[in-house]
């Protein structure tokens, strides 16, 4: 009895990271579901569900480009019991633009970069625009009339839209939605003309021939769209990529962070992962947290005159 109110007494006084995980961890991400960060959230957490045995939860907070559920992730507890997987434009653009409860890379914990992609131009089927070129003489010619739905203001596919117009001295409507759940049924529906999205949202309505891409910001052509020039061969220097990672509330112990890292890290090694990522044109982008921070805050320097030029800063 006394041996086993020792080994009782002494499991209460290990550290709650010794301990880690002990119930369910939850997983945070900032678009609703059936969109790509949803797929991706759902296959990674899928993969790393061995490691916590009290379950990893997919809970979707979609708004604001990503940034609800980011500020959600910052002000919880550095535990390691609540994380978040978010494209990168919800930490280097949103928080330049909004007022949020965080302001840099520094305010959170990153610690594995997952995939990384770049956006493409698509109209639906039925379209009169054959290629980019047409799109955007109709938009030189009458300023205002072709409307662009992306995945919300402040998003790296918005970000692509605005330099390609800046570029090409064209003016478009914007139209930000909360995800490709919204404006795929708009562009089909002919409420708006063309959409920016990304790589695996598209290729099922490309190959369904329900939609044609016109354009990819990719710095060279895909091999999951051969046929879609780039914005670069076409003489626009346009290409911002998306990257989504995996991070934690700042001052998350290093323990923890580790044990997600590590197994992130062996669900994005599984080849079911890997052939399903690539079949979409998306790479599998390991950075582990450090090298990842110096990222963020590197493109979060190169996105600021951006903003600023675009008018999209706040004075």
């Amino acid at each position: 009895m006394k041996r086993l109110l020792l080994v009782v007494l002494l499991g209460l006084a290990l550290p709650a990271a010794a301990q880690y995980p002990n119930r369910t961890v939850t997983m945070l991400t900032g678009y609703p579901a059936g969109g790509l960060v949803d797929i991706v959230a759902r296959m990674v957490a899928e993969n790393m569900k061995s490691r916590f045995p009290a379950g990893l939860v997919v809970v979707n907070r979609p708004g604001a480009a990503g940034s609800v559920a980011v500020g959600e992730l910052t002000r919880a507890a550095p535990d390691g019991y609540t994380i978040i997987l978010t494209p990168h434009s919800a930490l280097t653009i949103a928080p330049q633009i909004n007022d949020l409860p965080y302001k840099t890379p520094d305010d959170y914990d990153p610690f594995i970069n997952l995939v990384a992609y770049y956006p493409l131009i698509a109209v639906r089927a039925e379209s009169k625009y054959k290629t980019i070129r047409e799109l955007l003489s109709d938009a030189k010619d009458n300023p205002g009339l072709i409307r662009v739905g992306t995945p919300g203001e402040g998003t790296s596919s918005h970000l692509n839209l605005e330099e390609l117009m800046h570029h090409a001295g064209v003016k478009m409507v914007h139209v930000p939605y909360a995800g490709w759940a919204q404006s795929s049924v708009s562009v089909l529906g002919g409420h708006i003309e063309a959409v920016v999205a990304q790589p695996g949202e598209l290729k099922p309505m490309v190959d369904g021939k329900r939609m044609r891409a016109l354009v990819n910001f990719t710095p060279k052509r895909h091999a999951v769209f051969p046929d879609v020039p780039t914005a670069r061969e076409l003489g626009w220097d346009v290409s911002n990529g998306v990257w989504y990672l995996l991070m934690v509330p700042k001052g998350t112990p290093a323990a923890v962070v580790r044990h997600l890292h590590d197994a992130a890290k062996t669900a994005i090694e599984e080849p079911k992962f890997v052939e399903t990522m690539n079949g979409r044109g998306i790479d599998v982008d390991y950075r582990p947290g450090e090298a990842l921070r110096a990222d963020l805050w590197r493109e979060y320097k190169l996105t600021t005159p951006i903003l600023a030029r675009t008018g999209m800063i706040k004075k």
